[in-house]
């Protein structure tokens, strides 16, 4: 069964995703990542939050991707428990 996973990602990674230089995501492997779910990459800015001296985020723009291949963790220099994942872009008929 395909899933969706909504991932928080930073504006300097997520703009290079956008712009096609970075077709990939690493991530740690807790969600159970499968090939052909669909990922959302959410622009989440960490902004000061004028009622609290802790920091908070706001989400902006969302991108989608379906996973195309998983590379695991354990090899090739890759942290076990990480993947990488290779981001093929979604369109709106699927």
């Amino acid at each position: 069964m395909t899933q969706t996973h909504s991932l928080k990602t930073l504006p300097q990674y997520w703009d290079a995703v956008k712009r096609g230089d970075k077709t990939f995501e690493v991530r740690r492997d807790d969600r159970g990542f499968q090939k052909g779910d669909i990922v959302e990459l959410v622009r989440t800015e960490y902004l000061p939050d004028p009622r609290n001296p802790t920091f908070g985020s706001k989400e902006m723009s969302t991108l989608r991707f379906q996973i195309g291949y998983i590379l695991t963790g354990g090899q090739w220099g890759i942290e076990p428990g990480y993947v990488v994942l290779a981001l093929h872009p979604v369109t709106e008929a699927q």
